[in-house]
């Protein structure tokens, strides 16, 4: 696997044609959400100034023609971070992000691979790293191919399966 940056990233993600996300994990601690993540949790209010990059990028790249896919597997009921994710979910959609989410008990016949990853068009497989506290680890380009095709079928599977989000009801 070859350590990526983030603007190396994102030129992946302007060269396809579909960029998939697939998040697995149910708590983050991702340090740039650490400030907004509380404020959730004391009930203050966000400007989301901290997510305004990235919903820039997803407008550009949908506007150019690439379709920007998240799934968000969960377990239900949902942690703080999946409730907080979901609060702010909508900004993602209205920036041009399909969002779908996939409850962890409607998947038992699917073995989901370790990592989070990002999935470029059927060929470029991105990991997203995390270290053991969850604190991000940056992004690893990964070129086995079975690993790849193992992604790639997990997405096959489960992204016609998952609940959009304007549909989904998170109770």
């Amino acid at each position: 696997m070859e350590q990526i940056t983030y603007g190396q990233f994102k030129e992946l993600v302007r060269s396809g044609r579909r960029a998939w996300h697939l998040e697995l994990r149910d708590t983050y601690n991702v340090e740039q959400e650490d400030v907004p993540f509380g404020k959730w949790r004391r009930g203050e209010h966000d400007d989301f100034a901290w997510l305004a990059e990235w919903l820039s990028f997803v407008r550009d790249v949908t506007s150019a023609g690439v379709r920007v896919e998240r799934l968000r597997v969960v377990t239900e009921p949902h942690s703080p971070s999946a409730r907080w994710r979901l609060s702010h979910t909508r900004l993602h959609v209205d920036a041009g992000e399909d969002v779908r989410y996939l409850p962890r008990h409607l998947a038992p016949d699917i073995e989901f691979p370790a990592e989070d990853c990002w999935l470029i068009d059927d060929d470029q497989l991105v990991l997203s790293l995390f270290q053991p506290d969850g604190r991000s680890a940056g992004y690893g380009r990964e070129e086995d191919p079975a690993l790849t095709a193992r992604y790639r079928a997990v997405r096959d599977t489960t992204w016609p399966r998952a609940t959009p989000y304007a549909d989904y009801d998170a109770r």
